[in-house]
C-alpha cells in the first residue's frame, strides 16, 4: 500500500512511523521542516486531565499510556518528561471545580491526589508558598511535558529506518482525486505523488490543500504564546497550572511559561519577539511563584496556531463518500500522537474499525451540515 502523509509533526511523524512499521511505503511530505508548525509553539503539557467526556478522556489516556510504552521501542528516550503536573485554586469556586475534577478522574481510574503546601513544597522547593495560601492544591503524578520537536524527529528517523521516504520543504499544493477517490497529491513544485491513501496531518493548515476538493472540515484555530526564559538557577521538574499562568522547563535550565488570557491578545498579525509586552507580563508572573527568576525577560517568545475542529474535538478518520483519504486533526497531538499512530495505522493497513474513535470522525461535521 502506497501512502502520502501530509504534515511532519507529531501526528504526522507518529502516523508515518505506525504505517510504515506495519509495512506500507509511506511518503512524508512537510512544507517546512520536522516540527516546524504548532508542534514546535505548544505547551507540550501530555495529560488526560480535564478532558471529557469520557470518551474523549480516554483517548488522552492511551496516548499517556503509549507515550510510557515507547520506552520498550526506544531505550533512554529522552523527550517524554514525566515528572507529574500541579494545579492550585484560590477562590470558591475554582476550589469547589477542582476538588470535583479530582473526584471525577480518581472515579475514572486516573492518578489524582490533593495534596499540601507542604507536600508540594517538598516536591518543588522553589516554588513560592505564599501564592498557596488558602488555596486547594492537585497533584497529577503521571502527567508530564514533551520536547515536542525531538520526539517527532525521533518518529521520523524510526519511520526512515523502516523504509519511508521523507520530502521537507515540499508543501502539498492540492490532493487530487477522481470521482469520489483520491489518488495523490501535487506539491508545489509540480511533483505528483500518487497514493492509494493519503492521510492529513497537517494540522491548522488542514483545509488549506483539503478544502478546495471538499475534504475540508470546519475548524477554529486559536492562538498561543510561550515565553522562554534564559537559564535561570531554579529547580522545576513538574509541570505547574497556577491561577495566574502555567509554567513547566524547557530544558538546559529554561522555563516555558503561558497564559489563557495573553493568548487571547494574539493575531495571526502577531509578530514573535523577545520584547512583547505579554510576554515580559507572563514572565513577571511566573516570578510571583518562582521568586529566583525575579527581574528575568523573555529570551525568546514562540506564536502557534493550534488546530481545533470547530467543535472543539478531535476529528480522526475518512470522510463519508470519498475513498483513499484519511484525516487526522486534534489539539490534543502531544498527547495522543503516538496512540493515534497506531490506530490510524490499523484502520488503513488492516482495515480494523477502532471503535475509541466513533464519535470522532470527521464525518459528524458532514451530518450537521446535511
Amino acid at each position: 500500500m502506497k501512502v502520502v502523509v501530509i504534515g511532519a509533526g507529531i501526528v504526522g511523524a507518529s502516523v508515518a512511523y505506525r504505517l510504515a512499521r506495519a509495512g506500507a511505503s509511506v511518503t512524508i511530505l512537510e512544507a517546512r521542516w520536522v516540527g516546524s508548525g504548532t508542534s514546535s509553539a505548544s505547551l507540550a503539557w501530555i495529560n488526560a486531565n480535564n478532558k471529557p467526556p469520557r470518551s474523549y478522556h480516554e483517548l488522552n489516556a492511551a496516548g499517556l499510556r503509549a507515550h510510557e510504552a515507547l520506552r520498550e521501542e526506544f531505550p533512554g528516550m529522552s523527550w517524554w518528561h514525566r515528572d507529574g503536573n500541579v494545579e492550585w485554586a484560590v477562590d470558591v469556586a475554582a476550589r469547589t471545580a477542582l476538588g470535583r475534577r479530582i473526584a471525577r478522574l480518581r472515579e475514572w481510574g486516573y492518578a489524582a491526589e490533593e495534596i499540601t503546601a507542604r507536600r508540594l513544597g517538598e516536591l518543588e522547593p522553589d516554588i513560592d508558598p505564599g501564592p498557596l495560601r488558602g488555596a486547594s492544591i492537585a497533584y497529577f503524578p503521571e502527567e508530564g511535558w514533551l520536547d515536542p520537536v525531538v520526539y517527532a524527529h525521533a518518529m521520523v528517523e524510526a519511520a526512515i529506518g523502516a523504509g519511508a521516504r521523507l520530502l521537507v520543504h515540499e508543501p502539498v499544493r492540492e490532493i487530487r482525486r477522481t470521482g469520489e477517490r483520491v489518488v495523490g497529491v501535487t506539491t508545489g513544485g509540480g511533483q505528483r505523488h500518487d497514493a492509494d491513501c493519503v492521510v492529513n496531518c497537517a494540522g491548522r493548515w488542514a483545509n488549506d490543500v483539503a478544502g478546495e476538493v471538499g475534504l475540508g472540515i470546519p475548524l477554529a484555530p486559536t492562538m498561543g504564546l510561550l515565553a522562554i526564559t534564559p537559564p535561570v538557577p531554579v529547580r522545576l521538574r513538574v509541570v505547574v497550572h497556577a491561577p495566574c499562568c502555567q509554567v513547566r522547563p524547557d530544558g538546559g535550565g529554561r522555563l516555558m511559561v503561558q497564559a489563557d488570557d495573553t493568548d487571547e491578545m494574539m493575531t495571526p498579525e502577531t509578530l514573535p519577539s523577545a520584547a512583547l509586552e505579554p510576554a515580559a507580563d507572563i514572565v513577571r508572573r511566573a516570578a510571583r511563584l518562582l521568586p529566583g527568576i525575579e527581574g528575568v525577560g523573555p529570551e525568546a517568545v514562540r506564536i502557534g496556531t493550534r488546530a481545533y475542529p470547530a467543535d472543539g474535538f478531535s476529528a480522526v478518520g475518512p470522510l463519508p463518500g470519498v475513498t483513499g483519504y484519511y484525516l487526522a486533526v486534534t489539539h490534543s497531538g502531544v498527547t495522543m500522537a503516538p496512540a493515534l499512530g497506531t490506530i490510524i495505522a490499523d484502520e488503513i493497513v488492516l482495515d480494523r474499525e477502532d471503535a475509541r474513535l466513533a464519535t470522532f470522525r470527521p464525518g459528524r461535521f458532514s451530518a450537521e451540515r446535511s
